[in-house]
């Protein structure tokens, strides 16, 4: 296959108006293995861009050279939408301003859709299961009937990756250290992964409580092999949200060398005939995401933090105190957030003025905290 370059046209939600989506393929056609990357999703989220725009033409010269043993498709930015809304000079790339509805949230629950066209034609056959699964899925896919163009975007990046091998979502936090989000089964499958990013942290969970993108896939077939015990049903992708930093971490150099990370994990998994540096150091095990706490304001006020990211932490320790800004004391009263667990901080607010029940800091832990167990975990 050669570098190709695609755009679709999205009809707008209002009169005269047209979103294009662009999007690259490169990597032999018949190739046994598929490759789909994405990234900006949130699209106020731009390290994964930077990286990406790093990494295609890497992919292309490799393709040239015949290095390639994959199907590689790249979105590098896959949300137009949201590049588009911007309000007072702010980008609030995160959520949809018509529906209120957060990007990354409420993605489809494959299995129900797809369950009465599977479930008498699973058998102990591995690989004809996964065939059947994911051509139901297209199917579903082909049959749906999208009217806003949020859900058209949806169903054509669904499309691409409902087929694939390695599913990988590009993000960022607010200000943080690199980390993964995963499912469970995918560890420690992706550590090379993990290791190759060079992450802090590796968090994992089956069902974070959002809908969120990475997990429509593992939902799949993790249903499909409860439903049918007698099946033999693999979980025939691997999917992982990459957060890249912080929203302001969007640097040239960085991006390069994360597209050195992604190019040197595709080539450790030898879908690049490629020669790459050995991993230095591993990066951490993976620990549950509820193992992770959540630091919340108990009221509005002004941030004044105590600590960096990555330091230590025990639980009771003060990680930010809270100034007053209204009140008795208003501008002079502090009030300590302290850690509910000990662990280290892998993220903070860039924001220092903040409303009741922001969130704050993220801490990982290594004990599963009764307070995150079934829970929604996710910070909006």
């Amino acid at each position: 296959m050669t570098f190709q370059q695609h755009k679709l046209d999205f009809p707008g939600d209002a009169p005269g108006q047209t979103t294009t989506l662009y999007w690259y393929e490169v990597g032999p056609a018949d190739a046994s293995t598929k490759v789909h990357l994405q990234a900006a999703l949130h699209a106020d989220e731009q390290p994964g861009t930077m990286a990406l725009h790093h990494l295609l033409p890497m992919l292309r010269d490799a393709d040239a050279n015949g290095q390639l043993r994959a199907r590689f498709v790249v979105f590098p930015s896959v949300n137009p939408m949201g590049l588009a809304t911007r309000i007072l000079r702010r980008h609030i790339g995160r959520y949809d301003l018509g529906t209120g509805v957060n990007y990354n949230r409420r993605w489809p629950d494959l299995y129900p859709a797809i369950a009465d066209a599977v479930c008498d034609k699973l058998t102990s056959n591995a690989a004809e299961n996964v065939r059947l699964i994911r051509s139901a899925v297209g199917v579903w896919i082909d049959q749906q009937t999208p009217v806003t163009a949020q859900q058209k975007l949806r169903l054509h990046i669904l499309k691409s990756a409902h087929d694939a091998d390695i599913v990988l979502d590009l993000h960022c936090d607010d200000e943080s250290l690199m980390h993964i989000f995963t499912s469970p089964e995918m560890m420690p499958g992706l550590q090379d992964l993990a290791d190759r990013m060079r992450v802090a942290a590796t968090l994992t969970a089956e069902d974070s409580g959002g809908g969120s993108f990475d997990e429509v896939l593992p939902n799949l077939y993790r249903k499909a092999q409860r439903d049918n015990p007698h099946a033999v049903v693999p979980m025939a992708v691997e999917t992982a949200t990459l957060e890249y930093r912080g929203q302001a971490d969007t640097h040239d150099a960085m991006g390069r060398l994360d597209a050195d990370g992604l190019y040197g994990f595709f080539a450790g998994r030898g879908l690049i005939d490629a020669n790459v540096a050995s991993v230095l150091s591993p990066a951490p095990a993976a620990t549950p995401f509820e193992a992770t706490e959540v630091l919340r304001t108990p009221r509005p006020g002004l941030l004044a933090y105590r600590v960096n990211l990555g330091d230590r932490v025990a639980a009771g320790d003060i990680v930010a105190e809270l100034i007053a800004m209204d009140g008795p004391e208003a501008f002079m009263a502090r009030t300590p957030i302290r850690a509910g667990t000990s662990g280290f901080i892998l993220s903070r607010a860039s924001a220092k003025y903040v409303p009741a029940g922001a969130s704050v800091a993220k801490i990982v832990g290594t004990e599963i905290l009764p307070t995150r167990a079934g829970g929604y975990l996710l910070e909006d």
